[in-house]
């Protein structure tokens, strides 16, 4: 399945594939989310943040973050969660996929072949992170510890693959500026 996958998003990688991405992003960091957290702010009295954002936090901070936001506040974030965060990890997958399917398409070095398929770890572990959060949400004040530190093992899942992608991207933009480089200086 993931030779397949992986071959998808090599066929359609393209820069005009790679805008789309860009445009279908853009508005979740810079508006959704944005209006999320300030509506779930506003409604528990002060800055608290989304638990999704954290990273190395034990589960009494989420069950303490669970509290703070108060019962209008867990519902806006449950339904945020339900939503917006559904739709978000699909988009930024994609983008992802696309942007290493362009940095890595045609290289010789095999390991990498299927390396374009890797940001779909970082949408499983967002997921259940989700999951997990709704859970949390709709079950306070009966929030389970267990569920808690699983929200917390899956949020650093997703920070930890997404870490392992940022770094994949930024070796390949430096491999192509290397062989861009090269190319260079044997015309010269």
């Amino acid at each position: 399945m993931t030779n397949n996958l992986s071959r998808f998003f090599y066929r359609i990688a393209s820069w005009k594939t790679l805008l789309l991405a860009v445009v279908l992003y853009v508005p979740f960091p810079a508006y959704v989310f944005k209006s999320l957290e300030e509506r779930m702010n506003t409604l528990a009295g002060r800055p608290i943040g989304p638990i999704d954002l954290l990273t190395g936090y034990d589960p009494d901070r989420i069950r303490q973050m669970v509290a703070a936001y108060g019962p209008e506040g867990r519902d806006i974030y449950a339904q945020g969660e339900l939503t917006a965060d559904l739709a978000y990890p699909v988009i930024y997958t994609f983008l992802f996929c696309i942007i290493l399917s362009m940095l890595f398409r045609n290289r010789p070095y095999a390991p990498f072949r299927r390396v374009n398929v890797l940001p779909l770890g970082i949408m499983g572990f967002d997921l259940l992170e989700n999951a997990c959060i709704v859970y949390l949400l709709w079950t306070y004040p009966a929030s389970s510890a267990t569920v808690a530190s699983f929200c917390s093992v899956f949020t650093n899942l997703k920070w930890g693959v997404s870490m392992v992608v940022l770094g994949l991207v930024l070796y390949g933009l430096a491999r192509q500026l290397t062989g861009s480089q090269a190319r260079l200086s044997d015309r010269a």
